[in-house]
């Protein structure tokens, strides 16, 4: 039976994708749209994506493009990193101590609702050269993402489960480890895939603006010289570049939380 559900969950991916191939396809070169009509069809970029000698300089046969996605891969798992690092713990702390959440809550709320284009200028002036200043509006997004998740996780724990470690003697930093971690970890997985998802959209938008290299600088430079197979070419990229890295973390979550399957009744 699981094995029919999964086939059928395949094949309606894959009708999907080819439906959405088709439906490119067609407004390209059906509709009689002008603005549509000057967009590349999915043939031409697959062409281009996959010529040794690419019209544009950007195929899988091209060390360039390995190298821009070297330099985006490299500032989106830096950031997303450091998001955790920090996100995590601020996240929990808010959630945990009351006081602490009402002094550090309204900053958060002030700050998180900034695109992360309107941080570009001052992370230019405040970081020396391209990389720091990239990685920072980039980190941004995904710590907020990965802050409110933890934070929504530590309020979701039933307090009859605080009540019974303190009666059974448990210290603060036992609730801590044997509570609140474990109790969170749902939301903090979840925080986590948004977290890298966000990390490559912000990222593309620093790279469109301050950096040399990277998905979002070919994107941009494309655009400039009318090399429109080239923008499909980095937006698919990037969509699979991401999509890998978020099932990435979602297969570690499922590894680490097998814990609450287990407790649900649903292992294995």
């Amino acid at each position: 039976m699981n094995t029919v559900v999964r086939n059928e969950k395949y094949w309606l991916m894959a009708a999907g994708y080819i439906g959405a191939i088709f439906l490119w396809y067609a407004s390209v070169k059906w509709l009689p749209i002008s603005s549509f009509n000057r967009l590349p069809d999915p043939l031409s970029v697959i062409r281009e994506w996959l010529s040794p000698d690419p019209s544009y300089g950007i195929s899988i046969f091209t060390s360039d493009y390995y190298v821009h996605i070297w330099y985006s891969t490299y500032r989106a798992f830096t950031a997303f990193f450091l998001a955790v690092l920090l996100g995590v713990p601020l996240g929990i702390f808010m959630g945990w101590n009351a006081k602490f959440r009402e002094f550090s809550g309204a900053l958060v709320g002030l700050l998180r609702p900034i695109p992360p284009l309107a941080w570009v200028p001052l992370a230019i002036l405040l970081f020396p050269g391209v990389e720091p200043a990239v990685i920072f509006v980039t980190f941004l997004v995904a710590f907020f993402a990965t802050t409110m998740n933890t934070l929504v996780g530590v309020r979701s724990i039933d307090e009859d489960y605080f009540r019974a470690a303190r009666c059974l003697g448990a210290s603060r930093t036992d609730i801590l480890r044997d509570v609140i971690v474990p109790g969170a970890l749902p939301h903090i997985f979840t925080g986590l895939q948004i977290a890298m998802g966000a990390a490559w959209f912000s990222l593309v938008a620093g790279e469109m603006i301050a950096a040399q290299y990277g998905l979002g600088y070919v994107i941009w430079e494309a655009y400039n010289l009318i090399q429109y197979p080239t923008i499909v070419i980095g937006m698919a990229t990037l969509g699979i570049v991401g999509f890998l890295s978020s099932a990435a973390i979602r297969w570690v979550g499922q590894r680490l939380m097998q814990w609450r399957e287990e407790s649900l009744g649903l292992g294995g």
